[in-house]
């Protein structure tokens, strides 16, 4: 049998008040999978081009994955899709915990917020039970408070809460949308968004089942992909130390980025690892997402000292950079502070780092002074600096206002050639690794829809640091000699097969640990588990081939949008200041190399080389024939 019920998409409009219901046509199921797919699908749909992201036109799209609930190891995450205030072009953010596994259970797959309340509403739903309610009692509040007062309201503790903090209400272009207390849906803004609608919170309780069309083929297969999990060389790592367990590896790869990018290393690495919060006793516990057998999140607490009962989720990898090395900070505890304010205000740990750096720079070259800063000491490493300075762009206050604006708008304002070293692409701000030192990387931020990251396009393999990452890149390039990260060779061949695995993994629901960092849940195994547990039949080949259908996709929105080529790029530092900690036999990346890089990927997925469109016959071959049709009545269809 078939699942026992078509996929249901949830419509709530806050302008009108009115709710209802959609089954997800059954060759969108195909076409697009779930989760991330349909979500873009929902999105080119939905949206006109130049709708303004913080107006009430703009719309929220939550995606549970096709695969959440099912108890296939580690595939309980969510999809939450919008056009980003931070960069005005395609945004999605995947979020772990528990949120997107108990809309499953209430009945549907994916939530699509339109328009926007007149005043702060919190929705519930608790199966067939959906409800807008006053929030005027939540606004103000952070995500703790928020997330316990709903369920001391609704009185189950077990209910799952998708939230903003102060950051969302106040519009923060770097706000994002907490789910189950600590997981964090935060890059592009997607909490801003929320907030314009005044939307506080998505409160979620189901009681259903799923039903698998066949069972039995669905377990044999999910056990495949535990078996090949465990037998991981790098998982007992990702569980004893979690992300930050990298830290060190990175540090050594001279491609972690330290003092706003300036290089990719430092001596004093070891005091913000993932060893250090071992070992001076912060971890608390490691925390798993719904059905993680890897249990990668960290929780933290702060016993004694200046910062005692700080307690928080994390920090990450992303996090112990951006707001510790890529600001000189050396302070553990400063971070795990800083870490703890980002979490409950609803900030990106990483954009907000990325522009504390930007301005700490700035004030080092004196384009911002102590006037500007209302008397803050930005020198790097003043790990009480950059507590205070995440106060001030949750709450827009001071020097924060600017800030909270993201670091492309904070440079256009300040002027004074600070948008050399404003790290970003597209207006997003870049992640921690030093694409100077990775090729692969380097290309996959430059090519990103949403920005330069690596949560879209994650190349981890190209470092060549495990048996299974170096079989990996022999099974894409022929040789695994091409697990190295200085050669400009096999990158787009590289960046290609990763985008195309990562959207089907987002589709599904996988975390992109067990895809692309690990490797036991493989396309071939996401295959089989699809058409076990849909009934609809799909090789390796056409799952593959949907992934890739959902990139252009996502390309095409940024085209009708008004990207070209142009804005697929590398920051300027990236491309013109060597870092010093790269060894002699590293590749220099120029704008040169990466544009024979973009050349070969344009050549690879078919668009044209001049303005990156997807061609015609691109489109009309992945079955996008009504997108080839509009992007053709706006005249950007590549001649």
């Amino acid at each position: 049998m078939e699942m026992s019920r078509r996929g249901v998409i949830l419509h709530v409009d806050l302008t009108e008040g009115r709710i209802w219901r959609e089954e997800i046509p059954r060759e969108w199921e195909a076409a697009y999978l779930g989760s991330r797919g349909i979500n873009a699908r929902l999105l080119w749909d939905l949206l006109k081009a130049g709708v303004e992201p913080l107006s009430k036109d703009n719309v929220l799209i939550f995606g549970a994955g096709k695969l959440s609930g099912t108890g296939a190891p580690s595939s309980g995450r969510t999809t939450i899709t919008c056009k980003s205030p931070a960069t005005n072009l395609y945004m999605k953010v995947n979020v772990g915990g528990h949120w997107g596994t108990e809309l499953r259970y209430a009945g549907y797959d994916h939530l699509v917020i339109h328009g926007a309340a007149d005043k702060p509403v919190y929705l519930y739903i608790n199966d067939t039970t959906v409800e807008i309610r006053d929030a005027g009692h939540l606004w103000g509040k952070d995500v703790r408070e928020t997330t316990r007062a709903i369920r001391h309201e609704i009185g189950d503790e077990e209910v799952e809460v998708a939230c903003i903090g102060q950051a969302g209400e106040n519009l923060v272009k770097m706000a994002g949308i907490m789910c189950s207390v600590y997981n964090a849906g935060a890059r592009g803004g997607v909490g801003a968004v929320m907030g314009s609608k005044k939307l506080k919170a998505v409160a979620v309780k189901g009681s259903g089942a799923i039903y698998l069309a066949d069972p039995e083929r669905y377990w044999q297969v999910a056990r495949e992909c535990v078996d090949g999990l465990l037998a991981e060389s790098g998982i007992g790592g990702l569980h004893a130390y979690g992300t930050s367990g990298s830290i060190l590896p990175l540090n050594e790869l001279k491609c972690f980025a330290v003092y706003n990018f300036r290089g990719g290393a430092h001596p004093e690495m070891e005091k913000i690892s993932g060893l250090a919060l071992v070992e001076q006793g912060y971890l608390k516990r490691k925390v798993g997402c719904n059905s993680c057998i890897i249990g990668c999140h960290r929780f933290t607490v702060i016993e004694k000292g200046e910062y005692a009962g700080t307690y928080s989720g994390g920090p990450e990898l992303e996090t112990l950079g951006s707001l510790g090395c890529g600001c000189g900070v050396f302070d553990l505890e400063a971070i795990l502070k800083a870490n703890e304010l980002c979490n409950i205000y609803g900030l990106d740990t990483i954009s907000v780092g990325n522009v504390i750096a930007w301005a700490m720079e700035c004030f080092e070259r004196g384009v911002l002074t102590k006037e500007d800063t209302g008397g803050l000491d930005l020198s790097w490493g003043n790990g009480e600096a950059v507590i205070e300075l995440v106060n001030q762009i949750a709450f827009r206050r001071g020097l924060g206002n600017l800030l909270a604006e993201g670091v492309r708008r904070a440079a256009e304002q300040v002027g004074k050639d600070s948008w050399k070293w404003a790290i970003e692409v597209k207006g997003l701000e870049q992640s921690r690794v030093d694409t100077r030192a990775a090729m692969a990387y380097a290309l996959a931020f430059a090519v990103n829809p949403r920005g330069a990251d690596h949560l879209h396009t994650e190349t981890f393999a190209e470092f060549g640091l495990s048996p299974e990452a170096r079989k990996v890149i022999a099974d894409i390039t022929g040789n695994e000699k091409y697990a190295n990260p200085y050669l400009v060779e096999k990158r787009a061949e590289i960046v290609r097969w990763h985008e195309d695995c990562y959207a089907v993994t987002d589709c599904l629901g996988f975390c992109a640990f067990t895809t692309t960092a690990l490797f036991g849940v493989t396309p071939d195994r996401m295959a089989r588990l699809f058409s076990a547990a849909t009934g609809i039949e799909i090789t390796e080949e056409e799952i593959m081939k949907a992934g890739r259908r959902i990139i252009n996709l996502e390309k095409a929105f940024n085209v009708r949008e008004g990207a070209t080529r142009a804005d697929d790029r590398a920051p300027w530092r990236i491309l013109n200041e060597r870092s010093p900690d790269l060894p002699a036999e590293a590749t220099v990346l120029t704008e040169e190399k990466l544009n024979q890089m973009l050349d070969k990927y344009y050549t690879l997925h078919n668009w044209d080389l001049k303005t990156s469109w997807p061609k015609k016959e691109t489109l009309l071959e992945l079955g996008l024939e009504d997108v080839a049709e509009e992007l053709e009545k706006l005249g950007k269809i590549p001649s």
